[in-house]
């Protein structure tokens, strides 16, 4: 063999080496992105149904994220009070800190409290350890507060990654996402445009994503959504729906 010829095979070594980490780093990175497509509504919807929220039919599981705020949230809890309804809050753990009575009072009015995440960043851009880290803080605060040891998690921006599905398994959560919402954090989102966006969703045995707090909002954007919620009852009746929490949407 000439030398020439080793001298191929040789320099081609480090380069296969550099491929095959390429390969596997990008590999690495599909396998944490690719639930991001859950984004996608009808595709969760159809292909993983008690991830999108599907639960029991004839059931709404009303939803909020961000708070517990005390500027707005006790308003929601006033008008969720006169129609009856409980529902489930995704609380993240720094607003929790922040009013720890109100996090309270939230599972004392018989609402379900549940897990947004320690801060509002999105699990698509953070390492596994992190994410990790993140939920069991977020989870910790929202127990120790409460005194309820919540049951369901939900990604911020409802951007999921497979290091946020393995860290959710790992601190015991159940990942839900939704099947209607308001889009109720918009400056231009009104009571009417809240109420319309959630009729356009799956509503029977579905779970809608509303926010009680504006704090990665447009500021004020939740009086949208709490202006919604009569208009809401006014059109579940007619279609026989009961709102609950989703604990009672995933009774078997």
């Amino acid at each position: 063999m000439s030398s020439g010829s080793t001298g191929r095979r040789a320099g081609r070594g480090p380069a296969l080496v550099a491929a095959v980490g390429v390969g596997a780093l990008a590999g690495a990175a599909m396998m944490h992105a690719a639930p991001a497509l859950t984004s996608i509504s009808p595709l969760r919807r159809h292909l993983l149904p008690h991830l999108a929220g599907i639960g029991s039919p004839g059931h709404v599981a009303l939803t909020f994220d961000d708070g517990p705020d005390p500027v707005s949230t006790p308003a929601f809890l006033e008008v969720l009070d006169s129609l009856g309804w409980q529902a489930t809050f995704f609380m993240l753990g720094d607003m929790v800190r922040r009013a720890p009575s109100l996090a309270a009072e939230v599972a004392a009015a018989g609402h379900e409290v549940a897990v947004h995440g320690e801060t509002h960043r999105s699990m698509l851009w953070r390492t596994p350890w992190s994410i990790v880290d993140d939920l069991a803080r977020g989870r910790d605060t929202v127990a120790d507060t409460t005194g309820v040891e919540p049951r369901f998690f939900r990604p911020p921006f409802g951007m999921l990654s497979g290091g946020a599905l393995r860290a959710a398994a790992r601190c015991d959560l159940e990942t839900v996402l939704w099947t209607a919402w308001g889009r109720d954090w918009r400056s231009e989102a009104t009571p009417e445009s809240v109420t319309d966006d959630v009729l356009r969703g799956h509503l029977d045995g579905g779970t809608v994503l509303l926010h009680d707090s504006d704090c990665t909002s447009s500021p004020g954007s939740w009086s949208s959504a709490i202006g919604a919620l009569p208009a809401l009852a006014e059109a579940f009746a007619p279609l026989d729906l009961q709102v609950g929490t989703l604990a009672d949407h995933f009774v078997a």
